[in-house]
């Protein structure tokens, strides 16, 4: 029998509520947008919903404008890799905003890949907020 294929669905994209990476459930969506506030600890990304992939290799990327190290070097992408827990998986991916906000400001790319596709990818531009 044919291995099912799987279904990838983006289900929202923005800014989200704060989410702790300790807790089972996922943050929840305050506004669909692309432009996002350069506002200390504010909360964006991306969820995807993964069906019929049970213990794939999910891969991901967050791609950033050019944030420096303490050293003042450029930091490399973060890149990490998960398992698919179940048969219907939501994932999330994100990042929040932390001083100093001068290497904040930008393109911040977020993409996510399941056997070597790319099955979501936004682009986030991270703006000085009008205040």
């Amino acid at each position: 029998m044919a291995k099912k294929k799987p279904e990838i669905r983006l289900r929202s994209y923005g800014i989200y509520e704060h989410w702790d990476s300790q807790e089972k459930t996922l943050p929840k969506i305050k506004e669909f947008t692309l432009d996002v506030p350069a506002i200390v600890d504010i909360e964006f990304g991306l969820i995807v919903n993964i069906k019929a992939a049970k213990n794939q290799q999910l891969d991901f990327c967050i791609d950033h404008p050019g944030i420096l190290d303490d050293q003042g070097q450029q930091r490399a992408p973060f890149e990490g890799s998960e398992y698919i827990k179940t048969n219907d998986w939501n994932f999330y991916l994100g990042d929040t905003i932390w001083l100093p906000l001068t290497d904040k400001i930008g393109q911040w790319r977020m993409t996510v890949q399941l056997g070597g596709k790319v099955i979501a990818e936004k682009a986030f531009n991270v703006v000085v907020p009008n205040i």
